[in-house]
Parts: C-alpha cells; structure tokens; sequence
C-alpha cells in the first residue's frame, strides 16, 4: 500500500512534467516524497559498488531505496506514456481552464512553501526575489531553435531534468525554450526508441549529478533554498497565466502553426482583442479546484506524517 501510494505520487509528477509550465519537483515537494527523493538518488554512486560487493544485488537494491524509486519513476513514466496525448489535446482544447488549474495549483504552492519557512530575514527576503526575477526572465526568454541532433536530444535530457527536481521550474517549459518540447514529446507518442533513449540517458546523467548538489543545499542552507525554490515558483506565473495573445507563431515538427511569443491579457481585454470567451467562471471553478487539490494533498501528507511518527 506504501508503495502504491508512492506511485501514485510519481504519476502525479509526470503529469505536471508533461505541462510547460509545471514542475514535477513542485509535486514532489508538496506530497512529501522531495527529500527522500534526492536522498535515494544520492545513494546511486561509485561507492555503490562496494555495496554490491559485500551485499550483494539484492542488498544494494535496497540500499538505494530501490522499491521507493521504482515506484516513483515508475508513476512518472506511466503518466508521460499515458497523458502525453491527453495533456496535449486538452491544452489546445481547453486551454484557459486548463492553465487556470495549474495556475491554482502553483499559486496555493508558493503559501504551502512559505509556511515551511522559520522566519524570515533579509537574505531570505532578497533570495525570494532574486528567486521571482530570475523565473520570471526564463518565461520571458525567446524560444530558440536547436538542431534536432542526437547529442541536443542528449543535452536537452540533462537540463531538463535538473529543472524537473526543482520546485518551480519546469522542465517541459526548458524544453519548450530549448525549441525541442515538439521533438521529445512527438518521440514519446511516436515511441521512437533511439531519442526515447538518448534523452533518458541525458536524464539519468543530470539526475545523478545535480541531485547531489540540490540534497545538500536543503541539508545546509534548508529555510534559504526553500524561498528561493519558492520564488522560482512564483516568478512562473506569468508562464501559466491563462489569458494570452498570442504574437508571433512559429511552426512544429507536424507542419502545425503554434504559438511561439505571447502576451498575457485582463479577462476583459482577452475578449475584446481576440472576440473569444474567456470562460472566466470555468477558469475560477479550475483555479479553486487546483487550489483544493493541493490542500488536500498537504493535509494527507500530514496525517501521513503523523501516523509515522
């Protein structure tokens, strides 16, 4: 049942790392499971072979947490394979509920955050905003266009990954500024096995350096990474706001027009420039329910807590 529940979280994660804009690592961090997340992660290194040694597979297995990691990415890959193409449809479908579910679900994160903060100073302060400016200036970064080469696909893994850890910044969204979030993700519906496998390889490569280094920044520096971490979050509203003009467009892998630059626009000014709905009741239900959902996700992560100690 743990560990069910343990997958469970991980599916969560993959489908917010589907999203640009959305953070697996946001996921992880407000279901409890970040710390030993990093910390199992941690386990996977060159001493890791004298474990082998003189526990063996099995006691090795074990000693990296191996049951907690294969649910967790378990969970992430099953929700990457599964909800690509609904995530995707939904997003040019429904977009403004869907991006004021996220953008609910982000807001509600930055109070849970915060609240994990003892006090706060002026460092802390000026690592809040230094956090806000830095996510916000990505978001407002043109998408640049890499080569789809075997060795980008290799890099992309790497980068992406790192961000997918941290709460806040999206790995999707580096992708997507990286110019190959149309690239990975069509492998991934296509199940193209070689740049499926590059890309992982650059994923696990990322994974097991910046795990190491984002570990112990938490373990030292607890309070200070955190609003950091929280205003990365925070800056990336503008990314997930609903209402958008789009102002340049550029075109995908699949010959389709999509959006390239946006501006984001008042429910009213939305409907006026554009003469579309801007379903305002529908975006307010979809924010109070990604609100609501990780509300309840911190208050069972709560009890949980409780009935372990």
């Amino acid at each position: 049942m743990k560990y069910l529940l343990t997958y469970f979280k991980g599916m969560a994660m993959g489908a917010a790392d589907v999203v640009p804009g959305v953070s697996g690592g946001t996921i992880a961090f407000i279901t409890g499971i970040l710390d030993t997340l990093l910390e199992s992660i941690k386990r996977i290194n060159p001493s890791l072979i004298s474990v082998v040694r003189s526990q063996g597979i099995k006691g090795a297995f074990y000693h990296i947490n191996g049951p907690f990691l294969v649910a967790v990415f378990g969970g992430i890959l099953t929700s990457i394979f599964s909800l690509s193409k609904l995530i995707s449809y939904l997003l040019v479908t429904y977009p403004i509920p869907v991006w004021s579910f996220f953008f609910g679900l982000i807001l509600i994160s930055v109070v849970h955050m915060l609240r994990q903060v003892k006090g706060f100073s002026l460092l802390r302060a000026s690592l809040f905003v230094i956090g806000v400016a830095f996510a916000w200036g990505i978001t407002m970064f043109n998408p640049i266009a890499l080569e789809m080469s075997y060795l980008n696909i290799f890099f992309a893994g790497c980068i992406a990954i790192c961000a997918m850890l941290l709460p806040g910044i999206s790995g999707s969204f580096i992708l997507l500024l990286l110019g190959l979030y149309t690239s990975v993700i069509g492998a991934v519906k296509s199940f193209d096995l070689v740049i499926i496998s590059l890309f992982a390889l650059g994923c696990i490569c990322g994974l097991l350096t910046f795990s190491h280094l984002l570990s112990a920044l938490l373990k030292r520096y607890h309070d200070e990474t955190l609003v950091f971490l929280t205003g990365l979050m925070l800056g990336t509203l503008g990314k997930i706001w609903p209402w958008k003009q789009v102002l340049t467009w550029r075109e995908n892998s699949s010959g389709e027009q999509v959006p390239l630059l946006e501006a984001n626009l008042s429910p009213l000014a939305f409907e006026q420039l554009t003469g579309q709905n801007p379903q305002l009741v529908a975006a307010i239900v979809a924010m109070l329910v990604g609100m609501a959902l990780v509300w309840g996700l911190e208050q069972f992560a709560g009890k949980q807590h409780k009935d372990e100690v």
